[in-house]
């Protein structure tokens, strides 16, 4: 294993396959990747593939960032801190609570800097398009996570229009929390889809960070548990498996990531990560399930939760399937 502050930024390197997808009765394609699974007192407790490799970990930040403002001076709790930790739908509920959020701190949407977009959801995207609104930063799925940057840089005095640099004293304090939550530093730094600064990590690292994140007494990191858990529908929205994955395993912090990254911790300090080497969010639900079937969760729960059926002419057809833990097929 790499120390803290190394980089591997190869992350094709050591991938092994997570899931095969099954049509019929053949395997049609196969994902590769990496996943490492912690156990309650830190031990790695699996590793499929580098848990050591470096990855961009994308909206699985969004919780480790929610730490840093909350550490810079953000004063919220409830649906609005389990917003900043969002990647949310754009349904109406979602876009309630970012307006609350800027005018609680004085600002409005124009403040917003994160790059427009449409609602997620389909439903939401077809209403908002036929109000005759265009893409928008309101609607993009990062709004909730950059007003709570606006909120943090309100509550602080600092300016507002340039949030986004990565020296702006929100990003820092952002950029810190990622590093210390990890425990690997943070050795590279680029621009996120949304327009936000991104950190590295490794893949251990950010398990490691969610299992921190799950078990804190008090604290920030505490706070931030308390929100997703209590507001999973905020950190998702309808039909969004990190919804589905926190409203059905009691207790667990789970937040996806663009480009096949998932992280979530578990109460008892067991935690897991995974990246998808080609990207794909197809595989992410089921190795999720079955990589928290290793941490020790009920499989008979993680079943519908994971189950990602091949459809052929609008019916299932086959599955996508792990290649480890309880009904993997390796």
């Amino acid at each position: 294993m790499v120390t803290a502050g190394q980089s591997r930024p190869d992350v094709s390197s050591a991938a092994v396959p997570l899931a095969r997808v099954v049509r019929g009765d053949l395997v049609e394609s196969v994902h590769l990747g990496h996943v490492v699974v912690l156990a309650a007192d830190g031990s790695v407790r699996l590793a499929l593939g580098d848990p050591d490799v470096t990855i961009w970990a994308r909206s699985s930040l969004k919780p480790l960032q929610a730490v840093g403002m909350l550490r810079a001076g953000l004063d919220f709790d409830g649906a609005a801190l389990a917003l900043a930790c969002a990647s949310h739908n754009g349904e109406a509920g979602h876009l309630d609570v970012v307006r609350a959020v800027l005018a609680g701190a004085g600002l409005g949407t124009d403040d917003l800097r994160n790059t427009p977009d449409w609602p997620l959801d389909p439903d939401a995207a077809w209403h908002w398009r036929a109000d005759g609104e265009d893409r928008s930063s309101l609607t993009q799925n990062c709004s909730g996570k950059h007003a709570a940057m606006l909120a943090t840089c309100a509550a602080r005095g600092w300016s507002t229009g340039d949030y986004l640099d990565p020296t702006h004293p929100v990003q820092v304090a952002a950029r810190d929390a990622v590093a210390d939550l990890t425990g690997t530093g943070v050795a590279h730094t680029t621009v996120d889809g949304c327009g936000a600064p991104l950190f590295s990590t490794t893949l251990v690292g950010l398990a490691r960070a969610f299992a921190r994140v799950s078990t804190s007494p008090s604290g920030p990191e505490a706070r931030v548990a308390a929100a997703v858990r209590a507001h999973p529908w905020h950190v998702a929205g309808t039909g969004r498996d990190a919804t589905a994955f926190m409203t059905g395993v009691p207790g667990l912090v789970a937040k996806d990531g663009a480009d096949g990254v998932y992280a979530a911790g578990l109460p008892d300090g067991s935690a897991v990560a995974l990246k998808v080497l080609d990207g794909s969010g197809r595989p992410r639900a089921a190795v999720l399930a079955a990589a928290l079937a290793v941490a020790g969760v009920d499989p008979e729960v993680l079943g519908p939760l994971g189950a990602t059926p091949v459809l052929g002419h609008g019916q299932p057809v086959g599955a996508v399937v792990p290649t480890f833990g309880p009904g993997g097929d390796a």
